[in-house]
């Protein structure tokens, strides 16, 4: 019986080529999704081969699903599927979509879970940014922003390179080593935070029905955002204030010196 099912069960495992086959996707672009934590490894048999079963299909086709009819970057998706952290069950990512339509029906709350609709061709958002059109094809290719093939970037997205062009012109220059890829450094620790953010809610506010877990994120979310922005304020004051703590002695001792 065991030996049965053990059979059944290699009999619908799949290869790499039937991956590419059923969702058309590039083999080079499955094992994109598999280093960024978007699919889980195959059951390796040797060095270069591997075998894949209908759950790596079904999350192919969604992820898929999710670029093309929701136009949303890796960044956004490795939230829904997982990471590090992990994913959203089933049940969660019902009642998290009951909660975004509760959301999306306030006006007060509406823009906690929607953005402004929309797309802009990829050479007017560098233009109106004040950036170059490779700064945001960089943004693009780390999955920090969703671009189609013909250059479109979700306006949802726009906020993102208008912030790093305000940071070209405060200084942050190519010329001095900066470039659109630092901000992954911002969206590992965001993203970081994020999980276990998302993790914790879950796992105390999970009972909750969906009216109650609305009225609750609708004031937790802003005020969390509000909290890291002033505790990162909070840490670049520390940094300046231990930095003059630390040089004070020194200036001490040399006045001691000076005046001997």
């Amino acid at each position: 019986m065991a030996r049965a099912r053990e059979s059944a069960k290699r009999a619908s495992e799949l290869r790499m080529r039937d991956l590419c086959a059923k969702t058309g996707l590039e083999r080079q672009t499955i094992h994109f999704y598999i280093q960024e934590g978007l699919l889980p490894e195959g059951r390796k048999t040797g060095r270069n081969m591997a075998f894949y079963d209908e759950g790596h299909l079904e999350r192919l086709l969604l992820i898929k699903s999710l670029q093309r009819d929701r136009f949303l970057p890796l960044r956004a998706i490795r939230a829904v599927l997982g990471g590090s952290g992990g994913g959203f069950s089933k049940e969660q990512r019902a009642l998290l979509s009951e909660v975004k339509r509760r959301l999306a029906s306030g006006a007060k709350t509406r823009d906690l879970v929607t953005g402004p609709g929309g797309t802009i061709h990829t050479r007017d958002l560098a233009a109106s940014a004040g950036v170059e059109e490779r700064d945001v094809e960089e943004l693009s290719q780390l999955g920090l922003v969703a671009a189609s093939p013909e250059g479109d970037v979700r306006q949802d997205d726009a906020w993102l390179v208008e912030q790093w062009g305000g940071l070209v012109r405060a200084g942050l220059t190519r010329d001095r080593g900066f470039s659109p890829g630092d901000l992954a450094l911002v969206d590992e620790a965001v993203t970081s935070l994020f999980e276990k953010e998302r993790n914790l809610f879950l796992e105390r506010l999970g009972h909750l029905s969906a009216d109650e877990l609305a009225s609750v994120l609708s004031r937790a979310i802003p005020l969390m955002g509000e909290l890291v922005s002033r505790m990162h304020a909070q840490k670049a004051r520390d940094t300046f204030a231990l930095a003059e703590e630390t040089e004070r002695p020194a200036a001490t001792g040399s006045n001691k010196r000076s005046a001997a």
